[in-house]
Parts: C-alpha cells; sequence; structure tokens
C-alpha cells in the first residue's frame, strides 16, 4: 500500500520535519554528484558500517541522512511528510527532533546486532528507514483511528481506499517482519536492512510514551 495523505491536520508548521526533508535531499543530490570511487568512500565513512560502530561511532547518527537510491530517499521522504508533521505536532519541535534521532539510532543498533548475527558486518546500512519507522510507531500510538489515504492493489487494479492508521500501520509491520525473517539467509547480499525498519517502529512506539508525558511543549 502506499500513502497517499492522512485526514489528521496538524495544528502548526512543521518546521523540523521539513528541516529533515530538506537535508536528506541536499546530502542525496551530494552523494548523486560524486563519481563512483568517491561515493564509496563516503558511504563507508558515514553510512553505518556494523564492524567499525566502535571506532566510528558517529556513523550511528550520519547514516540516517543518507540514502542509496531516487527509490529509496523519495519512498522515505514521503512517509516523513505524511506520518511525520502530527508526531512534531504532538511532541514538539525540540523533543520531535531528539525522538526522531534516537528512533534512529536504536534502529541503527538493532540492525547492527541482527548484522553480527548473520555475518553481513561489513555491509554499510544507510537511510532514514529507521527513523521514519519510529515515527510511524508514534502515530500508530498517538492517532489509531487517524483515517489514511492509500493506494492499494486489489486483484489487478490499483484502489483508492480509506483506512484506519491501526490497519495501514499494522499491515505495513507485519510486511517488514516477513521480508526480515524470509531474507535473513541473505543478509550478507545487501538490500533492504528490514530488522531496522522492525526495530525502528518498536523503538519509537515504546520512545513517544516517554515523550509525550514531558511538559511544556516546546
Amino acid at each position: 500500500m502506499i500513502p497517499i495523505k492522512d485526514k489528521n491536520p496538524s495544528r502548526s508548521f512543521p518546521v523540523v520535519n521539513l528541516s529533515i526533508v530538506v537535508v536528506c535531499s541536499i546530502l542525496w543530490l551530494y552523494e548523486v554528484s560524486l563519481d563512483e570511487s568517491s561515493l564509496n568512500i563516503f558511504i563507508y565513512n558515514f553510512g553505518l558500517v556494523p564492524s567499525e560502530l566502535f571506532s566510528t561511532p558517529h556513523q550511528l547518527l550520519t547514516h540516517m541522512f543518507l540514502h542509496g537510491s531516487w527509490l529509496h530517499i523519495i519512498g522515505n521522504m514521503w512517509f516523513l511528510w505524511i506520518f511525520g508533521d502530527n508526531v512534531e505536532d504532538k511532541l514538539g519541535k525540540f523533543r520531535y527532533l531528539l525522538f526522531y534521532i534516537l528512533s534512529g539510532i536504536g534502529a541503527g543498533l538493532i540492525q547492527t546486532f541482527v548484522s553480527f548475527l548473520t555475518g553481513s558486518e561489513d555491509v554499510p546500512m544507510v537511510g532514514a528507514s529507521g527513523a521514519i519507522s519510529g515515527v510511524l510507531g508514534a502515530y500508530l500510538y498517538l492517532f489509531p483511528h487517524a483515517r489514511i489515504l492509500a493506494l492499494m492493489p486489489v486483484f489487478f487494479f490499483l484502489t483508492f481506499v480509506e483506512v484506519p492508521a491501526i490497519f495501514f500501520i499494522g499491515f505495513w509491520v507485519i510486511i517488514q517482519i516477513i521480508n526480515g525473517v524470509l531474507t535473513l539467509p541473505f543478509a550478507g547480499m545487501g538490500g533492504v536492512a528490514w530488522f531496522a525498519h522492525i526495530g525502528g517502529f518498536f523503538v519509537g512506539y515504546k520512545l513517544v510514551r516517554l515523550f509525550r508525558k514531558k511538559a511544556p511543549r516546546w
């Protein structure tokens, strides 16, 4: 399913959410300007390489602002734009930024653990997917009944459907878990970091409860 929009208007302008989209987009344009050799060096310096984590801990932060393809960044930024504004509105600007970063770090650590278990600790990971998965977890906790307009395949046709967030995000989580389990034997070949998605979602779902209790709103 592809989300088109949510019917859950925000009360404030999503400054932090928009800033993350802009930063990721600028860095992606920088990535595509590099030749293959320079790009590989850049990814291994600022992507998350599990085997080098203790010597380069900054990668836990920097990896979540890099991407691997046009489809990767467009998909991530689209999900962030649709779901992030409401979470930012609920938490406040500063707390949302901190929540986003911690969700991304949590997702990266979980994927790192899985990488060591599967012998893929030398494969670099890039992308905001883990942090955005945390945003989805927060959205599900905060707005389970918000209506999501999505494009969904029905038999052989794509159809617009309106479903509650608990259904849309719940279905998304199930897909991540299934794909994560099925692709475990091939983790060393790279591809999608499914356990960053899964880990980020559950980190965000739990973490938002702590952030929501803090006051006042910023």
